[in-house]
């Protein structure tokens, strides 16, 4: 299960492992106060796409596509979640005041597609 959580919120019992998948590190809270499992940098959208975006409504579907193609080319930035989510819960961390288009909401999409499509894959095998 992969859950949702603002880094300005406090967290919850359930959460799991926690990841926070911006590539800035939010404003107003220090290192040591943000309890994380681990800083995904590069899950998050290339400085140029998240400009582009700028957290515009209109924009949310192109956004998606584009930062879906970019994922695309960096495994390496979400394996590490992945294989979290397998095993338990996971968290995504993101600092953004939409809490409807926001590069974790999208993320979170992306890797529920990878999860269910492995599920897919080992139902196969069993038949």
């Amino acid at each position: 299960m992969i859950h949702l959580r603002r880094v300005y919120e406090k967290p919850a019992a359930h959460e799991g492992t926690r990841f926070l998948v911006e590539r800035l590190w939010p404003r107003g809270i220090r290192k040591t106060e943000l309890e994380i499992d681990g800083w995904q940098k590069d899950a998050g959208p290339s400085t140029d796409l998240r400009k582009w975006f700028n957290h515009d409504p209109q924009k949310w579907q192109e956004f998606q596509r584009r930062y879906f193609a970019e994922l695309d080319t960096r495994p390496d930035a979400w394996e590490p979640i992945l294989k979290a989510a397998e095993h338990g819960a996971v968290t995504l961390l993101y600092s953004s005041h939409d809490t409807e288009h926001n590069n974790a909401i999208a993320l979170k999409k992306y890797l529920e597609t990878k999860l269910s499509r492995g599920r897919d894959k080992a139902q196969v095998g069993h038949h």
